[in-house]
C-alpha cells in the first residue's frame, strides 16, 4: 500500500510512515497562503479565542471550509490538533480573529509539509502515555481543554485534544 484516502504510506525496514503532502498544498493554494510567511508554532503562546466580541465576521463557507479541511489533515499531524479544535468549538460564532488563527495553523503548516506519524520498529513495547489540561483555559465558560496521547515502541497510536 502507498496511498490510502489521501494518505502516503511509506513502508520500510524501520517502520511505517503516514503523511500528506498534496493535501496541506492544496489548502495552502486554495485559502491564498502559498507564499506566506511561516511560523513556528500552530497556536499563537498565550492566544484565547472567544465567542463574544465585536470583532467583522468573516464569510461563512469560507471559514467552515478552512476548519474542515484542517479538521481532515490531523488524522496525520497531531501537532495540529489543539489549534483545530480549538477553532471548531466557534463554528457558530465565528470572526476575524478565529480566522486569522486558522490562518496561523496553515502557516504551521506550511513551514512542516513533511511531518506525518512514524510508527517505528522497537525492541522493546513500552506504552508510555502523556496528557497536559490548560485549567480552565476557556474565556467563554472557564472550562479546561485537555490533551493525551499514548505510544507503544517507538510510535504514537492515540491521541486527542477535547474540552472537559
Amino acid at each position: 500500500m502507498t496511498y490510502f484516502l489521501g494518505m502516503k504510506v511509506n513502508q520500510s525496514d524501520q517502520g511505517i510512515f503516514i503523511s500528506q503532502h498534496a493535501f496541506p498544498l492544496k489548502i495552502l493554494n486554495k485559502f491564498c497562503m502559498t507564499n506566506c510567511k511561516v511560523v513556528s508554532t500552530p497556536v499563537a503562546q498565550g492566544e484565547k479565542l472567544t465567542s463574544s466580541g465585536n470583532q467583522e465576521r468573516v464569510d461563512e463557507k469560507e471559514y467552515r471550509s478552512l476548519v474542515g479541511c484542517l479538521l481532515y489533515l490531523i488524522a496525520t499531524r497531531p501537532d495540529i490538533m489543539f489549534g483545530v479544535s480549538l477553532l471548531s468549538r466557534f463554528m457558530h460564532c465565528y470572526n476575524v480573529i478565529h480566522f486569522k488563527a486558522a490562518k496561523r495553523i496553515l502557516r504551521y503548516v506550511k513551514g512542516t509539509l513533511s511531518y506525518g506519524v512514524k510508527f517505528e520498529k522497537g525492541k522493546e513495547l513500552q506504552l508510555i502515555g502523556y496528557s497536559d489540561s490548560d485549567w480552565a483555559g476557556s474565556v467563554d465558560d472557564m472550562k479546561s481543554t485537555s490533551g493525551y496521547f499514548f505510544t507503544i515502541g517507538l510510535g504514537v497510536f492515540c491521541w486527542s485534544s477535547k474540552k472537559q
